[in-house]
């Protein structure tokens, strides 16, 4: 059986972290992850148009004096979607905020231990609770036709607010992938996963 190190560095999808326990990766979590982060840095490029949506409205109200709700709207449409759809990135990267005053005292195993419990009993059921209402709410919207109250606003409310549940799916995904990574760490299941080399490597026990 080989051995399993607990002070080994962390290993991502996007790369090494010193952050949280060194949990290692598994095939399961490699995917996800991988996928997770694909994609986050994908959608990290809308800041870019927040940006432009922001600098054309500062312009238009301040230097051509004709303020724009239509673009105020867009900009914040764009701010919150892309804020959702990067959620899981920051989780996958284990760059989101923690409580680090007791964890960090505690050994590798013992950290697996409280994030793998955390997961399943609290995080997985609120995240199920909150995802199925944020559906409700995204499908309501559509079946009302709701748009902005501002008669030169935006239309197609829905469309934001579906936002909403797919950033937390997202969430759910990557927190799934993390408690299959402490559980490679404490069980040995699933099974640890190295790419490296040029070929898939499985480590075997």
């Amino acid at each position: 059986m080989t051995e399993r190190s607990e002070t080994q560095p962390t290993t991502t999808a996007s790369g090494p972290s010193s952050k949280g326990p060194s949990l290692p990766t598994n095939r399961i979590s490699f995917y996800l992850d991988g996928g997770i982060s694909v994609f986050g840095k994908a959608v990290s490029w809308l800041w870019l148009a927040v940006l432009g949506v922001v600098l054309a409205n500062v312009f238009s109200r301040f230097i051509l004096g004709r303020g724009s709700i239509a673009l105020e709207e867009l900009s914040w449409h764009l701010f919150g979607a892309t804020m959702m759809l990067t959620l899981a990135y920051a989780v996958v990267t284990d760059d989101h905020v923690r409580v680090d005053v007791l964890r960090e005292k505690f050994s590798a195993r013992v950290q697996a231990w409280i994030e793998l419990l955390a997961i399943v009993i609290l995080l997985l059921p609120i995240l199920y609770l909150i995802i199925d209402e944020l559906i409700q709410y995204a499908y309501r919207t559509y079946l009302r036709g709701e748009r902005s109250q501002a008669p030169s606003g935006l239309p197609y409310r829905f469309i934001i607010r579906s936002m909403l549940p797919i950033g937390m799916t997202l969430v759910a995904i990557a927190i799934v992938s993390r408690a299959l990574r402490c559980s490679t760490l404490l069980f040995g299941f699933p099974r640890p996963y190295v790419r490296g080399g040029g070929s898939d490597k499985q480590s075997g026990s």
